[in-house]
């Protein structure tokens, strides 16, 4: 008997090849059955949906990406991303203002570094007065109530664009890790509330963890990047970032998961856990909703689902081509993203989805 027939009869149903011939046509025939079921029911009104709903939207799900950069303009259009903007540490601040106020309780905050500060070994990764760290302070000084979260990785600060350091076309795991363990602290001593480590290096979460805790930032967060795949769909980040010059024809599949695989996935999702992370994130999303519900199932943790910017800029696209109704596409698919079984969702949207959801 197959697990779907079982689980049908459980719930007082009968496969429809048990039912006698002409029997599902008399009214009230068949236990379980048309005409006497009619799911349409539940479905009639708007206030009978709202009682039936499974899972539920809300701003507080949300946690919006942004991008800093230094010089120049309050506000720099990513032509790749419509409607996202590199901003200013004081247009920063105004925007993540604004957002706490729509009730958005957190941002990942992405810094824009010059190439003049980029080198193969990512030392203004750690520099306590780096970009990333003075928006931090700003963020934490103007906008307290609001969390703030940063990556732990090198590809902002690297001249070839990757995450680690490279030695002879080969990342180098442990080098990095006593890198991000610089990075983060400087993060931490910045204000930074969660660091994320997004790198995909093998036993990072245990360093930071142990790192942190040594410096007595115990109180600080770790959301790991437990499940990132070596995607198609970080293109327009990189163009935002200014990453993608510098990595060029080079990819990151020696260290990012193969797209092909599941299983692994919640493999690296157990070591992250057992290191010591307090959250774990799937990356991208959309394309991954199988592993999303799987981690969740698996594990009970905090999941998160990072929304990522080619499917973020993909929605977009189609909507300004009239090829779909953007608003609604958009608040469908993070709503997938919670019945999928994620308990928060990064996306480039969250300003739009807030606003959306709070006028109801």
């Amino acid at each position: 008997m197959s697990r779907t027939v079982s689980r049908g009869r459980r719930l007082g149903l009968r496969p429809a090849d048990e039912v006698a011939p002409g029997q599902a046509a008399t009214a009230g025939a068949g236990h379980g059955q048309y005409p006497r079921v009619r799911p349409r029911r539940n479905r009639a009104d708007p206030w009978v949906r709202a009682l039936v709903a499974e899972n539920r939207l809300a701003v507080e799900d949300l946690i919006w990406p942004v991008f800093v950069q230094q010089g120049g303009r309050a506000r720099e259009a990513v032509p790749s991303m419509p409607g996202v903007e590199r901003l200013s540490i004081a247009a920063l601040v105004d925007a993540v203002g604004a957002a706490g106020e729509l009730g958005i309780p957190a941002v990942a905050l992405f810094p824009v570094v010059p190439p003049a500060l980029k080198s193969a070994a990512a030392d203004e990764a750690w520099n306590p007065d780096n970009l990333c760290n003075r928006a931090a302070r700003a963020l934490k000084a103007a906008v307290p109530g609001v969390g703030v979260i940063c990556d732990v990785a090198l590809d902002p600060y690297t001249s070839h664009g990757h995450d680690g350091l490279l030695r002879d076309g080969r990342i180098l795991n442990d080098e990095t890790v006593e890198v991000l363990c610089r990075q983060a602290l400087a993060q931490a001593a910045a204000g930074v509330d969660v660091i994320a480590p997004s790198d995909m290096m093998d036993g990072r979460v245990g360093r930071l963890r142990e790192a942190l805790d040594g410096a007595g930032r115990q109180d600080v967060r770790v959301l790991a990047y437990a499940a990132k795949y070596a995607s198609a769909f970080y293109g327009p980040f990189r163009d935002a970032v200014g990453s993608k010059a510098a990595l060029g024809r080079a990819d990151k599949r020696s260290y990012q998961m193969d797209p092909a695989n599941g299983d692994e996935a919640l493999r690296e999702c157990a070591l992250d856990i057992a290191e010591g992370a307090d959250m774990i994130m799937v990356k991208p999303g959309m394309p991954y909703l199988d592993v999303l519900r799987r981690v969740k199932d698996a594990f009970a943790m905090p999941t998160f689902v990072y929304q990522v910017s080619g499917e973020y800029a993909m929605l977009r696209a189609a909507a300004e081509r009239g090829w779909l109704d953007g608003e609604a596409a958009t608040m469908e698919s993070l709503l997938g993203f919670k019945r999928a079984g994620a308990d928060a969702i990064l996306t480039y949207a969250a300003v739009e989805a807030a606003r959306r959801l709070k006028a109801g």
